[in-house]
């Protein structure tokens, strides 16, 4: 018999967008195709749009600037937090987190309870 997946312990709509915050947010070639198709666009101008070269030479999705964090995925919506592209989304953030916890909403709500505030968030800069 195959086991259940682990429940999921987290809850994306309550936390202020963390992973969308890291300055590497890799976007492979199916990634482009996905977003091109969503924008109507050739996927030459959905890299240059919504993509730029790291140091490394991996192809990352542009930021943005944001009232929480300094610069957060272009495709985030910066008053509710969540993402506008959410069905044409990358992989990575389709996999993330990988497994059934994340450490950001974890430490979240660790910090709401040490603060007695269900709105604080916690910001590391």
């Amino acid at each position: 018999m195959a086991s259940k997946a682990p429940k999921q312990q987290f809850d994306c709509s309550k936390c202020p967008a963390y992973c969308c915050s890291y300055p590497t947010i890799p976007v492979t070639m199916r990634d482009l195709r996905r977003l091109a198709r969503r924008f109507e666009l050739s996927v030459e101008d959905a890299e240059r749009r919504f993509t730029k070269t790291a140091s490394d030479g991996t192809r990352i999705m542009r930021h943005r600037k944001d009232h929480i964090f300094p610069t957060t995925c272009r495709f985030l919506d910066g008053d509710d937090r969540s993402c506008t592209v959410y069905e044409d989304r990358p992989q990575i953030c389709r996999d993330f987190p990988s497994s059934h916890r994340c450490g950001y909403f974890d430490f979240m709500m660790w910090e709401r309870k040490q603060q007695d505030d269900d709105e604080y968030v916690p910001v590391v800069v």
